[in-house]
């Protein structure tokens, strides 16, 4: 019976060491797919992208608010070029900021935000997305906290 039990907890222990602990969503603007996390509580909208090496290509963070309002962003303890798109609860992008690494600069939104979505530098530009333009997905989100 022992045995048994520590089989199953290096099992488990193996399985979750491989696995992504990170739940990502599908998002979609224009024809480009995007997978995200989720910031949907205050403590994951503090931290967002924080102390991360990388961000997989077409993967991003999608900050999610109770409500739409003003919005601002900076990338403190961020070691990575980010672009981030403030979105309106229709899913239009209002306005995309770059942001440098570390930089303590605040970019706001251009009006009631109620996501704001982080990709790598220039993804949106690379990509010719722009104002105005329509995010898909946002419905299937877990509500923000």
């Amino acid at each position: 019976m022992h045995v048994a039990k520590i089989a199953i907890l290096l099992i488990a222990t193996t399985l979750s060491a491989h696995a992504d602990p990170l739940i990502t969503y599908p998002l979609r603007i224009k024809k480009h797919e995007i997978r995200a996390e989720v910031a949907n509580t205050e403590q994951g909208r503090l931290k967002g992208l924080m102390f991360r090496d990388k961000l997989a290509k077409n993967s991003g963070m999608i900050f999610s608010y109770p409500r739409a309002q003003p919005a601002a962003m900076w990338m403190k303890n961020t070691r990575i070029a980010l672009s981030v798109a403030f979105i309106d609860a229709n899913g239009r992008i209002l306005n995309i900021a770059e942001m440098e690494p570390f930089s303590e600069q605040a970019h706001a939104s251009a009006g009631a935000a109620a996501y704001a979505l982080e990709m790598n530098g220039r993804w949106f530009s690379q990509r010719g997305i722009k104002v105005g333009d329509l995010v898909e997905g946002l419905k299937g989100l877990p509500p923000a906290q």
